[in-house]
């Protein structure tokens, strides 16, 4: 039985309301390649008025009816929202893999993610309470000094299509448990839970502007808010292009920008690895969410002495991935995103083929599949390092493959990109690790394994994939702002200038 999408228009001050030009974006379910529904294309126009509710509701009552109340309060609708995302999870599961082509049981294990990220969020907006007026040591006794903890204002979260709904909540949820207020502007190729998601705060009764939902093209009401004079930071996930289109207009005022962006990951397979143990991590860090991740382990750097057999080893793992209709039970390769993105990945095999690299598996559309953007897992070796196929992100299942002979060669290979997101390490050789995590350059690191992330651990990059950091308390902090508060308690005066004289 087909699930319906919903028609939604734009969230905007705790309603649904048309967009000024009352345009509208098809929705293609990547699977069947058919329109399934639509999202309205907002403007400019309304974005400001987005901005504006947002406002509206940071200063609400001077603050004390969300921007500047208890963080205890705040809580309580994190929680509800929580709860909400938990009783829908099959529903929103299912208009997530309608939307993006992601497995089902991705789609499911993605909300639950979402629901546990805005509990712990809960968790910290209450602790925030027990976190104002910090006492701040100092060696003058005729002062007193304290910090303030408070919401850095409106801010805009423009997120991509791969999580839709859980990118979104890695910056709603701490944006709001700090106090903040948000416009969230979701990617046009995937909009529909983060709709949902709106609908939810609206039943929550959540103060009206505290988040309002843009939906539309990047170019048309993307980047308006980037250049807003009252979005008072931005924080943006998705391509290091458009990151650094976000951030050229963020320094036009001064605006604090968190970026997540690109990757091209290496794992690193050692000679003493158990090869099956290996084979799996390798294609779980390159092949899951059809390999549409930021952090994909997709560069595989493996020793010489063992590269052949594990090479099969890999090739038998990924002729046992099931690639199905999304929806079908046990899929575990949907489809890619989009007609532009499934010729994107396709010409980066083609050419990495034409430049001499060997297609050792995969590299073209399954078989069984007329219909839908599927591509099969692809393993290429015989890879240079100046191939685009190396050098470049593909956000597809293609996996790259080099060889080491020595431990520095291949540390020296994994840093050999402008990127820095993520990397990972497979060796029983526990030492061999800690000199891999502190050499190595990127913001995570994994240890016999790859890709798992957790609420209460920083993440993000280094180089080209962004600055900052989301999730754990450093996502929290993303959106305070620190307010020095000094008090001076002597009775004696300041004794700079001579007094003047009595007339």
């Amino acid at each position: 039985m087909a699930i319906p999408v919903p028609s939604r228009q734009l969230f905007i001050a705790g309603e649904w309301r048309e967009p000024l030009l009352e345009k509208r974006i098809p929705i293609i379910n990547p699977a069947t390649e058919e329109i399934v529904g639509d999202i309205a294309a907002a403007t400019a126009e309304d974005v400001d008025m987005a901005v504006d509710a947002a406002r509206t509701a940071f200063f609400s009552n001077e603050g004390k009816d969300w921007s500047s109340a208890s963080g205890a309060y705040r809580a309580k609708f994190l929680r509800a929202i929580s709860d909400m995302i938990l009783e829908r999870k099959s529903l929103l599961a299912k208009l997530e893999t309608i939307d993006t082509g992601k497995p089902l049981d991705e789609a499911i294990s993605d909300m639950e993610s979402c629901a546990s990220c805005f509990k712990y969020y809960a968790e910290l907006a209450e602790a925030l309470d027990l976190k104002q007026k910090i006492t701040v040591s100092i060696q003058q006794q005729s002062f007193k000094t304290h910090v303030l903890k408070e919401p850095i204002g409106v801010v805009a979260l423009i997120t991509p299509w791969n999580y839709p709904l859980l990118m979104a909540t890695w910056k709603v949820a701490p944006a709001l448990a700090a106090g903040c207020t948000a416009i969230l502007k979701p990617s046009e190729l995937a909009s529909v839970t983060c709709l949902e998601l709106a609908e939810i705060c609206r039943q929550v009764a959540l103060p009206s502007g505290v988040l309002n939902v843009v939906t539309g093209l990047g170019s048309v009401a993307g980047a308006p808010m980037s250049s807003h004079p009252h979005v008072d930071k931005i924080a943006f996930t998705g391509s290091t292009a458009t990151g650094i289109k976000v951030m050229t207009a963020a320094a036009q005022l001064i605006k604090p920008v968190s970026l997540e962006l690109g990757g091209k990951s290496p794992i690193l397979v050692f000679e003493d690895a158990d090869l099956d143990t290996a084979a799996e991590w390798t294609i779980f860090g390159c092949f899951f969410t059809n390999g549409q991740i930021c952090s994909a382990t997709s560069r595989l750097l493996v020793h010489e002495s063992i590269a052949a057999e594990f090479l099969e080893k890999l090739v038998d793992w990924s002729k046992s991935i099931k690639i199905s209709d999304p929806m079908e039970e046990g899929c575990r390769l949907g489809a890619i995103i989009s007609e532009g993105q499934y010729e994107k990945i396709m010409s980066f095999i083609s050419t990495a083929k034409s430049e001499g690299a060997t297609i050792l598996y995969g590299g073209a559309r399954p078989q069984h599949l007329k219909k839908g953007f599927f591509i099969e897992p692809t393993i290429i070796t015989d890879v240079s390092t100046s191939m685009s196929i190396w050098r470049e992100e593909i956000f597809g299942p293609v996996l790259c493959v080099k060889t080491f002979t020595t431990e520095n060669e291949a540390i020296e290979l994994a840093n050999d990109t402008d990127y820095g997101l993520g990397a990972a390490v497979i060796s029983k050789d526990l030492e061999r690790c800690e000199r891999f995590t502190k050499a190595v350059q990127s913001g995570i690191v994994w240890i016999n394994c790859s890709q798992p992330c957790f609420n209460e651990a920083p993440w993000g990059g280094n180089k080209r994939s962004g600055i900052g950091r989301e999730l754990g308390e450093w996502g929290l902090e993303n959106y305070l702002s620190i307010k020095q508060v000094t008090h001076y308690t002597s009775e004696k005066r300041l004794g700079w200038y001579s007094a003047p004289r009595k007339q």
